[in-house]
């Protein structure tokens, strides 16, 4: 494709310099980009968001799979390079990352992530799950990916995800596989939207502000936490459902004991009483 025929799809919405995203290590093993899309299971009925496109080694693979990619890029450099690859069902877009619309319509995220913002980026496909993501195959900090898979959890958000999406640790990969070789290990993380929630899209905020409160107060007892906002009774009930111990600790409830704790708390606890963020 010319370069004339290919500016309609290129967006530019960069007026300065690019941020300097420390963490962006870009992947040159071609059966690596393979095996990301193989695991998405990407099809030519799905639209793809790939943020952090760089040079375009991924997006290429994607273009090949996809019904069309959104290739998100802020680097000018990168931008060139992507421009000129002609890729005949992509979009490149250049903007922050984190200042992105997501797409309307469903969609699926395949990317190799700036490893620096990799919370930031999680916390804006997953924290509203009102939004059209359906899955996604992520290649990040694998010291990230054992905080957001692990049993044990310290930040409410994490739990939070846990009620819509299914998260799991897919593989470790080699740091011989990036250019330049990240100084952590990294790992293929697959993200998948459960088919029944545990709770309600219209208690996201109650749910948030249950878990905030909540873990803060990890380290005391389960039923002195239920009856900080229960009624003596009713925590009972709520024990009882949960199946754990009086004398565990918050720290040991699953997401499943919290849909039970929010599901009870809504429609027995008037509002006035519920946990504020």
């Amino acid at each position: 494709m010319t370069k004339k025929s290919n500016k309609h799809k290129y967006r530019n919405f960069n007026n300065g310099e690019p941020p300097n995203f420390s963490g962006q290590h870009l992947i040159h093993n071609k059966k690596l980009l393979t095996d990301i899309v193989k695991t998405a299971k990407i099809s030519n009925k799905h639209l793809v968001l790939e943020l952090g496109a760089g040079k375009g080694a991924l997006t290429t693979v994607l273009n090949e799979k996809a019904r069309k990619v959104w290739a998100i890029e802020y680097d000018s450099r990168f931008i060139k390079k992507l421009e000129s690859l002609g890729l005949q069902n992509t979009i490149v877009i250049q903007k922050d990352i984190l200042k992105i619309k997501l797409p309307r319509e469903p969609f699926v995220v395949v990317s190799n992530i700036p490893f620096a913002i990799t919370t930031d980026i999680m916390k804006m496909l997953l924290n509203d799950p009102k939004n059209s993501i359906q899955s996604a195959v992520i290649i990040m900090e694998k010291g990230a990916a054992k905080r957001f898979t692990s049993k044990s959890v310290k930040d409410w958000y994490v739990m939070a995800w846990r009620m819509w999406f299914d998260i799991r640790i897919e593989r470790g990969i080699s740091k011989d596989h990036f250019s330049p070789p990240p100084r952590v290990d990294t790992a293929m993380v697959s993200i998948v939207r459960k088919k029944e929630s545990l709770i309600s899209y219209k208690y996201v905020k109650t749910l948030h502000s249950l878990l905030a409160y909540g873990l803060k107060y990890s380290t005391v007892p389960v039923n002195d936490f239920l009856r900080s906002i229960f009624t003596a009774p009713q925590a009972k009930k709520v024990r009882a459902a949960i199946k754990v111990a009086p004398e565990n600790t918050v720290k040991s409830l699953n997401e499943e004991h919290w849909a039970i704790i929010c599901n009870t708390m809504v429609h027995y606890v008037p509002p006035h009483f519920w946990p504020k963020k």
